[in-house]
């Protein structure tokens, strides 16, 4: 990456701060429009934020690799990829990126700022859903990074538009997405009570791909990003 650091953590704010504010917010306009049809909504919701996340992807890539997930960035440092104190100065930008995008969701939907999150999402079924999918988020990104880089943002929106539907916790697989969403008593929201086991199993996943992913895709010269 050829940008400076600020540059590339502002990228990661910026990045995650959209993202988030496309998944709330069109979790607000799907239960708005829908009608109490849960499924419905959540289709418009997986599609607004795969469509995001593509977008997102593709317009901040060249410039800090788009990760806008704490997972992502820490496979990259575990795998030297990224210096420990970027993968750090990355995740603080993450998260602090991901409350900025709820608050902005409140905002526009004209809904209190300050919230916290009523939607139950208890059980081990959840918590393994989670670590599934942040398991094979990571190893997308990898694959298609060794081979078609251009194909990582399509490849990414689309595994979690596919994944919203077939896994049980509608794939948040990514830790700072879970803190911002215990923030919104919305469609999106998860009770903050439940959040840790999400963490868990996305950090779980995480370190299982440092070990699988690169012996799937064999030897490879190691590079450390500056």
């Amino acid at each position: 990456m050829s940008s400076s650091l600020p540059r590339r953590v502002v990228a990661e704010f910026l990045g995650t701060t959209l993202l988030l504010l496309a998944i709330v917010g069109s979790g607000i306009m799907a239960e708005r429009l829908c009608d109490a049809n849960i499924g419905l909504a959540l289709l418009a919701n997986a599609l607004a934020t795969a469509g995001a996340l593509f977008a997102l992807m593709s317009a901040f890539a060249p410039l800090s690799g788009a990760h806008f997930n704490p997972a992502v960035s820490l496979y990259a440092a575990l795998r030297r990829e990224l210096p420990p104190t970027s993968a750090l100065s990355y995740a603080a930008a993450q998260i602090t990126g991901a409350m900025a995008g709820v608050l902005l969701a409140h905002a526009l939907f004209d809904l209190p700022l300050v919230q916290s999150s009523q939607h139950v999402r208890e059980g081990f079924h959840l918590a393994l859903s989670e670590g599934v999918a942040t398991f094979a988020l990571l190893l997308v990104i990898a694959l298609c990074s060794a081979r078609a880089p251009q194909s990582v943002a399509l490849a990414v929106a689309l595994w979690i538009l596919g994944a919203y539907w077939f896994t049980s916790s509608t794939s948040f697989a990514n830790p700072a997405v879970t803190v911002a969403r215990a923030c919104t008593d919305t469609f999106c929201g998860i009770r903050p009570a439940d959040m840790p086991a999400f963490l868990v199993a996305q950090l779980a996943a995480t370190l299982l791909a440092t070990r699988v992913l690169p012996w799937l895709m064999g030897p490879r010269s190691t590079t450390v990003a500056s």
